[in-house]
């Protein structure tokens, strides 16, 4: 949907990095789940609505060397590639809606922070679900990070679907095992909190 890519390419132009609700300067727990992952450095990972977050550029920085990012805003994308300079080249970008994207390759390893919770329609769910199946090689794994029952109900002025730990297992019951899921706080660069639900899944 063309109105959605407006929308998200003017919150990459007029906002600054730290003035986004999702903005970390480290992100610490993704990285945390990755690592419990113990994948190899040439593993595939992608990351889902990765926007211009710092996740590529810290597993660039601790060696991983086959990464794709994607997003639905071109001009995210632009602004990471910008920050990243040279390293950039190593990356594999992707502009996207996470609702329609169709990945032409399978990875070790699929992340997705707060991409997923702003498919709201059954059907989009269910593509996505089975895109993630389809694109997760056997013994991968799965990284998913959604507003909690207790968080908030929009993001960027856009209604979301939030997710308890129990609703995102039942979600990836068929073809996945769950491993570690838990709810967390979020602290937002304007002072305010959000509640996730993050699990992490192994592909059967």
């Amino acid at each position: 949907m063309e109105d959605r890519k407006e929308h998200w390419n003017k919150v990459y132009e007029n906002k600054k990095p730290t003035e986004v609700s999702w903005y970390e300067p480290m992100p610490e727990t993704s990285l945390d789940y990755i690592a419990e992952c113990k994948l190899e450095k040439d593993a595939a990972i992608i990351d889902i609505g990765g926007g211009d977050s710092f996740l590529a550029e810290f597993l660039i920085g601790k060696g991983y060397t086959d990464i794709t990012v994607v997003d639905i805003s071109e001009n995210a994308l632009i602004r990471a590639k910008e920050r990243l300079g040279e390293k950039a080249g190593d990356i594999t970008w992707i502009v996207a809606d996470a609702a329609e994207f169709e990945p032409q390759r399978q990875y070790d390893l699929w992340h997705d922070r707060a991409a997923f919770h702003f498919l709201t329609e059954d059907a989009q769910v269910k593509k996505y679900l089975q895109n993630v199946k389809q694109a997760v090689k056997p013994g991968g794994f799965v990284v998913m990070g959604t507003f909690s029952e207790n968080g908030p109900t929009k993001c960027s002025g856009i209604e979301i679907r939030q997710y308890s730990i129990k609703q995102m297992q039942d979600l990836f019951a068929d073809g996945f095992t769950a491993m570690n899921c838990k709810n967390l706080d979020h602290n937002t660069p304007s002072g305010g909190t959000q509640n996730f639900t993050f699990c992490s899944f192994k592909r059967d």
